[in-house]
């Protein structure tokens, strides 16, 4: 090994960067300087922002271990925009007294996530899989956890901290098995060896719930409404973002690269799982007062949709799955900005706390209807072209029920999706929620959001780049 396999990790290198000036200037900063903690970690996750977007690696390090290429970058710039974005929302809940000396643990905790997802994302290795895995979800577990004092959060924070575990030790069982049967964890060596085999089946099974558990479906998603819930709201909005989005790419890569040749057992689960997962997460959102909740089961149902483009195994299905975790990514981001914004102020979060918003907010209430609206697949907003390519997708496939389901399942998510709209345009309210006034923070990411949701909706040329470029798996 020698320096040259780092040349690869550009992404991962700038990120560590990032990771180091915090640390040193949250260290060593005057409290004079410390007043400007925020601006300036937003401002250097920007820079690193930007500067991604002009790496245009692709090959393989560390043996294999480590791969990248032009989707690879792409999911990690999408992450990047998420994070950026998530950033600007959580200044008003960091300035609060009982927050604001933690500033400097939220963002470290925030970069040492997205790295792990990274290292997800780019694993040729079932071991540097594993270490991503882990880098990524014990600092949230920190993160979901960190109004402390607060009973929901601690409640929390156990909650993911004890399912973690679990999924993890499920997840490292079916590795024993897998390496057992094949002597190997590198992706490609896996894929070359592998036979559909009792022992190999139940290895698959084991990674893929342990994976199941991250992205929350059903039956393993009892712990995403809780954690949702109790967590503060900028983690929340991180954790059905980008930790889903990231997930959602390492397991397509693991399906199609490591499990190619058992392509017909896991579709047939997956046939099952997202069925269910779409179903449940609606019916259960329909029952939901509180926001937080209601979109933690919206997540859920969302995140059935993210796989059947996955379900596919096309390179369609594939482009279709990185374009909805973008577009996905802006519609949670200004639905939770409103959110955080109106909890932040005033501490209501139940939908009957809307009713009436757009007499008093009529900014809010508009940002909200938008996201309603694209989390629903109305035209023309992102989400109808984001639904319409995943439908596209599993149609060329044939699976024609199986659309036609999911296609009445967006019916049920339309209506209660309207109900958020109805409550702030339509209800009475004698007293409403009063004005909120949102810092230039807030309202930056939710103008950027806003735009996200229109352009990327309109404009097809990011979906036709990422339909264009290899995913290194053909």
């Amino acid at each position: 090994m020698d320096l040259s396999n780092y040349l690869l990790m550009k992404h991962e290198l700038s990120l560590i960067v990032v990771f180091l000036l915090l640390i040193f200037y949250d260290l060593f900063a005057s409290e004079g300087a410390k007043k400007y903690y925020f601006p300036v970690a937003c401002t250097l996750f920007l820079i690193h922002t930007v500067v991604c977007f002009f790496f245009k690696d692709n090959g393989a390090s560390f043996a294999g271990m480590y791969v990248t290429g032009p989707v690879y970058l792409t999911v990690k710039n999408v992450l990047n925009i998420g994070v950026f974005l998530i950033m600007l929302q959580g200044n008003a809940w960091l300035n609060k007294p009982e927050t604001i000396y933690k500033r400097g643990e939220f963002f470290m905790l925030t970069v040492l996530t997205l790295m792990g997802m990274y290292l997800m994302i780019s694993a040729g290795n079932f071991l540097l899989f594993y270490i991503g895995l882990e880098t990524a979800s014990l600092p949230i577990a920190a993160l979901v956890a960190f109004n402390k004092y607060k009973h929901e959060s601690a409640e929390a924070g156990a909650k993911y901290i004890f399912n973690a575990i679990f999924s993890s030790g499920v997840m490292v069982f079916g590795l024993s098995f897998l390496y057992g049967a094949c002597g190997t964890l590198y992706y490609t060596d896996i894929a070359a060896n592998i036979y559909s085999t009792p022992l190999v089946i139940m290895a698959m099974i084991f990674i893929l719930s342990g994976l199941f558990f991250k992205i929350s479906l059903v039956p393993f998603h009892l712990w995403a409404p809780d954690t949702y819930q109790g967590a503060p709201t900028t983690v929340t909005l991180y954790l059905s973002t980008i930790s889903k989005g990231a997930a959602v790419f390492a397991l397509m890569a693991i399906l199609y690269k490591v499990f190619p040749a058992l392509a017909d057992t896991w579709k047939s689960i997956l046939w099952i799982v997202i069925l269910v997962t779409i179903t449940v997460g609606n019916l259960f959102a329909l029952r939901q007062k509180n926001m937080k909740r209601f979109l933690a089961f919206s997540s859920i149902s969302q995140a059935g949709y993210i796989m059947l483009s996955v379900f596919t195994g096309t390179k369609l299905g594939m482009a279709a799955t990185v374009f909805y975790i973008f577009v996905y990514v802006f519609s949670n981001l200004a639905a939770f900005g409103v959110i955080s914004a109106i909890e932040d102020k005033t501490g209501k979060v139940n939908m009957d706390d809307y009713n009436g918003l757009y007499k008093t907010n009529p900014k809010l209430a508009l940002a909200m209807m938008i996201a309603m609206f694209s989390l629903g697949g109305i035209p023309f907003a992102a989400g109808f072209f984001s639904k319409l390519f995943v439908f596209t997708a599993a149609m060329e496939q044939g699976q024609i029920l199986l659309v036609f389901l999911a296609f009445l399942n967006t019916v049920i998510a339309l209506y209660y999706y309207l109900l958020v709209v109805k409550a702030m345009f339509i209800n009475k309210n004698n007293s409403p929620i009063e004005t909120v006034a949102t810092d230039g923070y807030l309202k930056t990411s939710l103008i950027l959001s806003m735009v996200g949701i229109f352009v990327v909706g309109m404009i097809s040329c990011f979906y036709e780049y990422i339909n264009s470029v290899s995913f290194g798996i053909y």
